[in-house]
């Protein structure tokens, strides 16, 4: 878009994470994969997990490539209070401690919720709610355990306009922000700070299981009229979940070019009674 200004590659200082161990979910593509790469930059120590263990291990590969501490990578369900656990056993047998936990594991489909089944009403919630959930409770009763700080950041939707198309992951997600704002309460006697960062229409790999319709509609639907980048949303996560947000919590960062003051998001064909093409 003309007059987008140039960025430095990073904002941040290039030993902000130096030290810090962070468990990233959903880290083997996408915007899991761009944070895991922005973090390990600055210094920190990753953990990350994922459905299948090859692209896991890419991540892992490409951090090496830039010089970073080793990645430990372990393929599990979030969906899996068990596994979950396990696998924050795993973290800390490894590393001996957790700093940083942020939650960007999720999907969707796109579909009118009338046709939603049971099976695709309980597979998108389950993994972006309930699986949220469990990174969370794992990470905070480890930090309760051992008395120690932690920092949690959720990836979540920009839900408050509603999401025609994807009502599963709104709903889903509202239930992350909602829950987050609730524990921050909770937890802040523990000094765990919680937080989310809201994304709007952002350039990733994910974008290919809409339709071409959707994708040529998205970036019109904010007021910058295009695509986020991953680093918008990297360098807005990074910002909460180390010092530089240390007086932030119970907050969702919206990073959306304007979204939730001016357009609206379809997944699905817009019907004619919103302006849509008649049929």
């Amino acid at each position: 878009m003309a007059g987008q200004t140039q960025r430095p590659e990073t904002v941040f200082h290039p030993e902000l994470l130096a030290g810090k161990v962070v468990v990233i979910s959903g880290g083997g593509s996408g915007l899991g994969r761009a944070l895991v790469l922005a973090m390990a930059k600055l210094g920190a120590k990753i953990a990350i997990c994922g459905r299948r263990q090859e692209p896991l291990d890419e991540t892992a590969r490409l951090v090496a490539e830039q010089g970073g501490a080793p990645v430990f990578a372990k393929a599990m369900s979030i969906r899996d209070p068990e596994a979950v656990n396990a696998f924050f056993d795993d973290v800390y047998a490894h590393f001996g401690t957790v700093d940083i936990l942020v939650n960007n594991a999720g999907g969707q489909f796109a579909q009118a919720a009338i046709d939603f089944s049971v099976k695709g009403w309980n597979a998108v919630v389950d993994t972006n709610l309930n699986g949220t959930w469990w990174m969370m409770q794992a990470a905070a009763r480890r930090w309760r355990d051992r008395d120690l700080p932690g920092s949690i950041v959720n990836v979540v939707a920009v839900v408050w306009r509603g999401l025609p198309g994807i009502a599963h992951s709104c709903a889903a997600r509202a239930g992350v922000v909602y829950l987050s704002k609730t524990v921050a309460i909770e937890w802040a006697p523990l000094n765990i700070r919680v937080n989310c960062v809201a994304a709007g229409a952002i350039a990733t790999a994910g974008l290919e299981t809409y339709s071409d319709e959707a994708r040529r509609e998205l970036p019109r639907s904010n007021l910058m009229q295009r695509f986020g980048e991953t680093r918008d949303v990297t360098d807005a996560v990074i910002y909460l979940a180390s010092a530089s947000g240390s007086f932030v919590t119970g907050e969702a960062l919206v990073v959306d070019g304007g979204n939730q003051i001016w357009g609206d998001q379809w997944t699905i064909p817009r019907p004619a009674y919103f302006g849509g093409p008649a049929v």
